[in-house]
């Protein structure tokens, strides 16, 4: 009897936020490791079945680095790196479309039409939806683009007739070419360009750390002066700072909060935005936007 109650506890604990959340966007970035394990992707799923009969409009960026690294090397096709970064030719982004379009979308959409929801995989492509140009660097990446505008109609039009969503980062742009996008700087820009009201980075790392070497120093909310500080005192640092200037863009263009969470950690989603506690790290622009 004490377990029914407990659970009835939590119930009742996520009523005031399933009724503040219920007909909002949620943009969720799926990627990391959660994205090779099927008990944990099964339960990514599962929170995002959840949110979307709870009323919550979710449309689904993912990743797919590690896939992409092994299709190129079934085919026989060097993987380069400058500093890190992938150097895409045309041959290795037609390859990266093959597998985000048309292997992990696929996978994603069955896996949602699976639990009752209706699903869709579509990519920048689809309905000129990221309008791309080559990007810029120091270094020569080749085919990998920056995003120059978002195109939001079609995924309004799949939002307002009950669809989710599910996007691939892969672009073209006015000459054809075939451009892969960092997810998450795509997520980012689809979330502020639809307004949303979270902007979710499922992650390897618990959330933004104090202590780097202590995974259980987790900020728990972060304002956006206060983001802007730790990385000037390297607080946040290596491949934490690219993740948190996308969520300060994103809410610098209206996004209400981003969270940062561990996809290693089942039913994170849940966790984060249903309980009081939490279980990652909320940004947000002001203290009084801390909701």
């Amino acid at each position: 009897m004490k377990e029914i109650i407990k659970k009835a506890d939590i119930l009742i604990e996520a009523i005031p936020y399933i009724r503040k959340f219920s007909d909002s966007t949620v943009v969720v970035k799926y990627g990391g490791s959660a994205m090779s394990s099927d008990k944990l992707k099964k339960s990514i799923i599962e929170d995002i079945s959840m949110l979307k009969y709870l009323g919550v409009n979710i449309v689904v960026v993912h990743g797919g680095g590690n896939d992409i690294t092994k299709a190129l090397k079934k085919m026989n096709k060097e993987t380069k790196f400058v500093n890190g970064l992938r150097v895409t030719d045309k041959e290795t982004a037609k390859i990266a479309e093959m597998v985000l379009s048309g292997n992990i979308s696929k996978s994603l959409v069955q896996d949602l039409q699976s639990q009752g929801l209706n699903a869709v995989g579509i990519s920048g492509k689809d309905g000129n939806t990221l309008e791309v140009s080559k990007e810029i660097k120091d270094v020569d990446l080749g085919f990998v683009g920056k995003i120059d505008k978002v195109n939001t109609q079609l995924i309004e039009t799949l939002l307002e007739n009950n669809y989710i969503p599910v996007f691939s980062p892969i672009a073209s742009d006015d000459d054809g070419n075939t451009f892969n996008i960092n997810a998450d700087y795509a997520a980012s820009a689809i979330a502020a360009a639809l307004k949303a009201q979270k902007l979710i980075f499922l992650t390897d790392t618990n959330g933004i750390l104090k202590d780097p070497k202590d995974n259980s120093s987790v900020i728990s909310q972060i304002s956006k002066t206060q983001a802007i500080k730790y990385i000037e005192d390297e607080t946040i640092h290596g491949g934490m700072i690219p993740k948190v200037q996308c969520s300060l863009e994103a809410i610098d263009k209206g996004v209400k909060s981003v969270h940062i969470l561990d996809g290693n950690l089942p039913h994170s989603i849940l966790l984060e935005i249903f309980t009081s506690k939490g279980c990652g790290t909320m940004m947000f622009k002001k203290e009084k936007d801390n909701e």
